[in-house]
């Protein structure tokens, strides 16, 4: 969805508060594809900040259906995204200058989708779990330790008594 920031790029002091939905039904990311199962309203105040620069402020509740780490259950993340950012229009940025907006704006229209993509990207948690002891799955069976024990035998020898291992398997004496 694009929002036409003509007006406030162009009016010392204008301000205008607008309410969007987001279109978006699923985040896509190097991850994988996740589903937004719940989303609130965008608010979005965009303010003039001199001539051809907005503060563009943006606040919204998503909730996307991803996989815990451990045992690949679903699980809710919900996200309260709050979002602050400095735009300036294509006709007053200098030669010299960098342009860290041109992902988010396209000519005087800001990219609302693209702005929501990359602020979900930089707030996901580093670990999804679906409890806080979750204990994973089986490495020998793949059953969800959380259901219960799979009576799968768990003992790992330690590899430096190999050695002596291999003596008693061969029956010699020492």
């Amino acid at each position: 969805m694009l929002v036409n920031l003509t007006d406030v790029f162009t009016s010392e002091g204008k301000v205008i508060e607008k309410t969007v939905s987001l279109e978006m039904t699923e985040f896509q990311s190097k991850m994988g594809t996740f589903p937004i199962t719940q989303q609130s309203p965008i608010q979005i105040t965009m303010t003039n900040l001199g001539v051809g620069k907005a503060l563009v402020e943006c606040k919204a509740e998503i909730t996307l259906g991803m996989l815990c780490d451990r045992c690949l259950a679903d699980v809710p993340v919900a996200l309260e995204l709050k979002i602050s950012r400095d735009v300036t229009s294509q006709d007053a940025i200098d030669s010299l200058e960098d342009d860290d907006n041109q992902d988010i704006l396209e000519g005087n229209q800001l990219n609302i989708e693209t702005l929501i993509n990359n602020e979900i990207l930089i707030n996901l948690p580093d670990k999804i779990l679906c409890q806080e002891d979750c204990k994973g799955i089986c490495k020998k069976c793949g059953h969800n330790l959380n259901d219960g024990d799979c009576g799968c035998d768990d003992f790992v020898p330690d590899p430096r008594m190999a050695a002596i291992k291999d003596i008693f398997n061969a029956k010699r004496e020492v």
